[in-house]
């Protein structure tokens, strides 16, 4: 190519700022549009599981300034994954000795974002929500905006997310299916108190507790190698389950206020250890909001062009294993290397969307499915 495409996406969301960053940091002209009136406001959980994927497709896609702040502000590393009955009884046990220190093992949602938005100012558009997309007469992309107007480009990129206005305008007959079990987040401040109540190896990763009625509960932590402004360690608490079991109807489980969403956490696990349910009831009751847990279903490759998906825009996957994020950062890194690629003259920009999408496919709803074998065993959702 010989004049360099301007790239649009969006979503700013995990794949989508971290694709920014790489296509910044080699001059593309690039712009991001996240529907999010401030990078701040945003519920879709705390913590964040960074595996060696998410690191090396970090170390691809940020440039050393970023990468020494996502580093700096992630989650002091764990070493370990746990799982237990409700009476807190061992029940898995799997260690991950020798961590390097330079690896990322958990970050903060709304740190890593600060992190993954450093450097563009410039580039991120909040309050812009792209609501579809055509192809002009000269074979760009136009996206259009709910709040009015639009921009053009030579590629769009669909970060926006498990309810992607791109991916129903490019695939409408892509389907997300609801695995039918509910989540409701929550994290407890760490402080003299409340860090007494911690399990000792609750410290140490994740820890997974489940009754036999079909309720589970996740605990993570977040203690800060640097701690950002106005932020605090703090537990991640996780309670799942299918509506009936958290005693609600969906349709008051997502009108709920956080004080209520807190008190089901609270009466659903009465008869849990003490221990787990001193840090139900000891987190902070205005942090609590619900989520359904969903997976993409497997589509075929499509005729490749000026649009293309990126993370869970095509590929949601459930929280179970933690890999969400991860493969968003994958995709990143080879849709990345793959324009770069075009840039450089090596293929057209259609042919380095094909070979992106070659890789990304199979890749992603591999993953999907591993994550769905894994949500089977943690939630009862084997079907």
């Amino acid at each position: 190519m010989s004049d360099r495409p301007r790239i649009l996406i969006a979503g700013g969301g995990v794949g989508g700022l971290a694709l920014a960053q790489a296509l910044r940091r080699d001059g593309l002209d690039v712009a991001v549009y996240e529907q999010d009136p401030t990078p701040t406001i945003r519920n879709q959980g705390y913590r964040i599981h960074i595996d060696a994927n998410g690191n090396a497709a970090l170390r691809t896609c940020l440039a050393s300034e970023a990468l020494d702040l996502v580093r700096r502000t992630s989650g002091v590393n764990g070493d370990l994954v746990a799982g237990y009955t409700h009476r807190l009884e061992e029940v898995t046990t799997q260690t991950f000795p020798g961590i390097a220190d330079d690896e990322i093992t958990n970050v903060d949602r709304n740190a890593f974002r600060q992190g993954l938005l450093s450097g563009l100012a410039d580039v991120v558009h909040f309050g812009r929500t792209v609501a579809g997309y055509r192809i002009t007469g000269s074979g760009r992309v136009r996206v259009e905006f709910a709040e009015g107007g639009g921009e053009e480009g030579d590629l769009l990129v669909g970060a926006d997310g498990v309810g992607s206005a791109v991916r129903r305008r490019l695939l409408p007959h892509a389907t997300v299916k609801d695995l039918g079990v509910r989540c409701v987040y929550g994290r407890m401040t760490i402080n003299e108190t409340t860090d007494a109540l911690i399990p000792e190896a609750f410290n140490r990763g994740l820890s997974w507790v489940a009754d036999d009625k079909g309720l589970g509960a996740g605990f993570a932590p977040v203690r800060f190698r640097s701690r950002p402004e106005g932020a605090s360690d703090y537990l991640m608490t996780t309670l799942i389950g299918t509506p009936e079991r958290l005693g609600t109807s969906d349709e008051d489980l997502f009108k709920l206020p956080p004080q209520d969403l807190w008190k089901i956490t609270v009466e659903a696990t009465t008869d849990w250890h003490p221990a787990v349910r001193e840090l139900f009831a000891h987190a902070d009751a205005d942090t609590f909001f619900p989520i359904a847990i969903r997976a993409g279903e497997r589509v075929d490759a499509w005729k490749s062009g000026p649009v293309t998906l990126l993370g869970d825009a095509i590929h949601t996957m459930p929280p179970a294993g933690g890999v969400g994020a991860n493969t968003a950062l994958q995709d990143a890194a080879t849709l990345a290397d793959e324009l770069l690629a075009a840039v450089r003259g090596e293929k057209s920009l259609i042919d380095a969307v094909a070979a992106y999408e070659r890789t990304m496919l199979p890749r992603g709803f591999d993953t999907v499915d591993n994550s769905l074998r894994m949500a089977g065993r943690m939630f009862g959702t084997a079907d």
